[in-house]
């Protein structure tokens, strides 16, 4: 994905009819504030105490399997802008070249392409999917402030044409985040309507304390390992 798909996104969502939209949500500057400092406290905290397992993980990583140790892809992050975004690898070298031939495989009817046991994917990968560990390196999006702690998931460029709520549109309005709501009720277990609705439910109801409720669980949610793909 590039920034111009990108911004075509963003073109093609002026065209559409947004009557049905509720009006724009205004946040708490001083708030916003704080939750900046939150993510950049937390990120570095973690960064740091998480070390040896980003070491022991890179690797394990380049032993097991050809190819770099993260993996970097654009998604649609805050506004609609481009954001790259880091993963640690668990898939095989050319897993994108081989996306298309999976399409029509994936296990949603909605915008997310999900594949379960999909092929591309290392055994090693799937312990890091179902821990989360892959989702790591997304500490420096949050350190560089393209990312929060907390707020929706970033998703694909194609996964955002495939939107047919023009409301859908109103989760854009806070920066992307590790965790959300949906990732602590069921994570990929959850239905594409679901997930955007626990994503309009975190918008519409958003407060620092809300954020701290969903890191707390966070951890029991990664640790019991359901839902990943």
């Amino acid at each position: 994905m590039t920034s111009s798909k990108t911004n075509l996104v963003y073109k093609e969502l002026q065209k559409e009819d947004v009557a049905s939209m509720p009006s724009i949500i205004y946040f708490p500057v001083l708030q916003l504030v704080i939750k900046r400092i939150i993510d950049i406290i937390g990120a570095v905290t973690l960064l740091v105490v998480l070390s040896p397992i980003f070491a022991l993980t890179a690797i394990l990583i380049k032993l097991n399997s050809p190819g770099p140790v993260f993996h970097i892809r654009e998604r649609v992050g805050y506004n609609l802008s481009p954001l790259m975004m880091w993963k640690f690898r668990t898939m095989i070298r050319n897993a994108e070249e081989l996306e298309p031939d999976f399409r029509d495989q994936g296990n949603e009817n909605g915008p997310f392409f999900k594949v379960r046991n999909d092929p591309r994917v290392t055994k090693l990968g799937r312990f890091f999917r179902r821990y989360s560990i892959d989702e790591l390196p997304q500490l420096i999006n949050v350190l560089k402030g393209e990312m929060s702690l907390v707020g929706p998931r970033p998703l694909f460029d194609h996964e955002v044409r495939k939107f047919i709520e023009p409301k859908w549109y109103r989760r854009f309005i806070m920066k992307p985040g590790l965790t959300c709501i949906w990732q602590v009720n069921g994570r990929s277990n959850t239905s594409y309507e679901d997930r955007m609705r626990y994503d309009l439910e975190y918008i519409d109801n958003w407060s620092l304390l809300l954020d701290f409720k969903l890191l707390l669980k966070t951890m029991p949610a990664v640790l019991k390992g359901d839902g990943a793909v």
